[in-house]
């Protein structure tokens, strides 16, 4: 039976978390009593998941297979908010069977060995890439399976507005700078800001990581160390001066404050924005609110100084655990074995190409993914990847997209920025009691 979103109704207000949700409802549901037969798993995930599309047809796969389950969903905010809110539950042992969530260093600080279940013994660890294990693990366990396919933080650009310019791909910081200048003189937007989502702020300093990496391959760990700053490593501080450089030379568009990530997708698929700093988890939602226009998108790796130097800085997927606190952690199990089967990825992509490849073996893309994943895929096939630092190192300051956008603005200098950063991290890293802290 398909499943759908009715209404969305969530609270936010920490005070009232028990309860706070409205669970999905199913077109055609069938009456109470029949209802009650089966067993129902609730699912806490994202509020407005572009992928809804693909999670609603693998949810209806396994209940077609098996009847006897019933998913249904409760939404919490991205960003911070949300973040607070999975904590607070936690806190509260009020979670629900099944959380859709971030990898890498988010999820670690969730203390897994208290409150997920360990997935290690389960058939489904075959299937799963070791690097994405080793993003969700802790001790000798890991917690999660992958929800969607790998990110790929980079540059979107709009193809037509290129070929309208006569650009081309730029494999270093000045080539990049160069084609902003045409771009703006042009009368578009250069490089699209949507700061009203502060989190969107982080994608010119955080995709550049393979950047950094590429000069200071000890930097992960230097830092995890606190042997490496921020404020104190050029390569590092490389990427605070690239937010900054991209508002004072004038590229980015008018009112960046008020231009959320809804606006910037529309900004880039019509032509308005020549680029966009941003990872391809971004191509499911605007093929789903530009489908005509998704052909138009292409992607590029985020130029560092150097043209021998050019690569791709891979998020690992958002994923989906089992809390501790679910009373039905046997259905729950089949459900994520279920997911990552050849059976429910084939749902996944019944609906539409997937935005990337999947961290699960032996799954075969269909030839008619995206442009600006095929684009993408390249630097894969090439091997010029690095994970994003929350994946190699445990320190990640909750402040960084604040501290973005203040560098975004020019309302404090790159170094001022990457020094109080630097801080930030130092509260967390003392937080997690890591060693050299």
């Amino acid at each position: 039976m398909q499943k759908r979103i009715t209404a969305i109704a969530v609270a936010v207000a920490l005070i009232a978390v028990t309860g706070a949700f409205a669970a999905g409802s199913k077109e055609g549901a069938a009456p109470a009593a029949s209802a009650a037969k089966a067993t129902k798993l609730i699912w806490l995930q994202w509020a407005n998941e572009p992928q809804q599309k693909a999670i609603d047809a693998v949810v209806a796969a396994f209940e077609a297979k098996y009847p006897q389950f019933d998913i249904e969903f409760e939404f919490k905010p991205g960003s911070s908010e949300g973040e607070n809110l999975v904590k607070t539950r936690i806190a509260a042992n009020d979670m629900p069977d099944l959380l859709t969530y971030n990898s890498g260093s988010l999820f670690q600080v969730l203390n897994l060995e208290k409150n997920f279940i360990d997935l290690t013994n389960e058939p489904l660890a075959g299937r799963i890439l070791e690097s994405f294990k080793s993003v969700v693990s802790a001790g000798k366990g890991f917690y999660a399976i992958p929800y969607q396919p790998i990110p790929i933080g980079g540059i979107l650009y709009n193809k037509k507005v290129y070929a309208e310019l006569g650009l081309k791909i730029p494999k270093t910081w000045k080539e990049f700078i160069a084609n902003c200048d045409k771009v703006k003189a042009s009368g578009k937007v250069a490089v699209i800001a949507s700061y009203k989502d502060d989190w969107t702020a982080q994608l010119l300093m955080l995709a550049d990581y393979y950047n950094v990496q590429a000069d200071y391959p000890k930097f992960a760990e230097d830092y995890t160390a606190n042997k490496a700053k921020y404020a104190t490593t050029p390569v590092a501080l490389r990427g605070f001066e690239k937010i900054q450089e991209v508002f004072t030379k004038g590229y980015i568009n008018k009112e960046p404050m008020s231009t959320t990530y809804d606006m910037a997708q529309s900004m880039l698929a019509n032509g308005e924005g020549a680029h966009y700093p941003m990872a391809t988890w971004v191509l499911a939602s605007i093929n789903l609110n530009f489908p005509d226009k998704i052909n138009d998108i292409g992607f590029f790796a985020q130029p560092g100084d150097s043209a021998d130097k050019n690569g791709v800085t891979l998020w690992m997927p958002t994923n989906i655990s089992i809390p501790k606190t679910s009373k039905n952690i046997p259905a729950a199990k089949q459900f994520l074995e279920f997911f990552v089967s050849e059976e429910g990825l084939a749902a996944y992509m019944s609906v539409g190409a997937p935005d990337g490849a999947f961290a699960i073996k032996g799954v075969k893309l269909p030839a008619g993914v995206f442009p600006a994943v095929k684009d993408s895929l390249a630097y894969i096939d090439a091997n010029k990847t690095a994970p994003a630092l929350e994946f190699l190192s445990p320190v990640k300051g909750p402040n960084l997209p604040q501290i973005c956008v203040q560098a975004g603005l020019a309302l404090k200098t790159p170094a001022e920025c990457a020094a109080e950063y630097d801080r930030d991290v130092e509260k967390q890293a003392k937080q997690l009691m890591l060693a050299g802290w």
